[in-house]
């Protein structure tokens, strides 16, 4: 196998046992306080985020997530028959992240999720928040190349608090959280419009790019 494809496996699986694994520990330990479920969630991802970010970047650019890998092909760094083996790592990669922190906690392996999060609000949480974390890794990743793993990751874990849909900002990892019926789960009729949000909010901030780095 491609070692970029490989690594885009890896990392996906290791984002979603993070995102989903650190959900159940928090609620757990949480007592039914969200507050800090979700300090302990948002930090256990921002943390992961960056490690996997820093181990995986030198080998396939550590994506993570099909909205980043759209807009690399979109921006002439990706080839669309690369993208599409991204898209499929992405996926598989984040799915078997799910079942891998479902496993580790003793919990049903296959479940669905029954936390809806599709109001309106909410997608315009989503567009806002992608087109952000785009921003934020265009121009990082071209002025100050070192700083982007902790700038994506500070800027996720942000999110988590400053957006209503805790900054989910990611496609693939929006489908495997629907197959988690845990904190970081929602219900898989709130997928497609997040979904389209988030291309979306990644759309603009590539045309943004363009503006202001042309």
């Amino acid at each position: 196998m491609n070692p970029k494809y490989l690594a885009e496996f890896l990392g996906s699986a290791g984002l979603l046992l993070v995102v989903v694994g650190s959900g159940i520990m928090a609620e757990d330990l949480a007592q039914g306080n969200q507050a800090i479920a979700l300090l302990g969630n948002s930090l256990a991802t921002g943390a992961g985020l960056f490690a996997l970010i820093q181990t995986f970047g030198p080998v396939s650019g550590a994506h993570f997530n099909p909205a980043v890998s759209l807009v690399e092909t979109l921006e002439r760094r990706l080839s669309w028959r690369e993208l599409r083996s991204y898209l499929a790592m992405q996926v598989l990669g984040a799915l078997v992240g799910v079942l891998l922190a479902h496993f580790i906690f003793a919990k049903k392996l296959f479940q669905l999720s029954t936390h809806a999060r599709q109001s309106g609000p909410l997608l315009v949480s989503e567009l806002v928040v992608s087109f952000g974390l785009l921003m934020v890794i265009g121009l990082v990743s071209r002025r100050n190349p070192a700083a982007t793993s902790a700038s994506v990751a500070l800027y996720i874990t942000a999110g988590y608090w400053c957006t209503s849909s805790t900054s989910f900002a990611n496609p693939a990892v929006t489908l495997a959280r629907s197959l988690t019926d845990t904190f970081a789960g929602i219900l898989w009729t709130g997928v497609p419009g997040f979904v389209v949000a988030q291309l979306i909010g990644a759309y603009l901030a590539h045309r943004v790019l363009r503006l202001l780095t042309s």
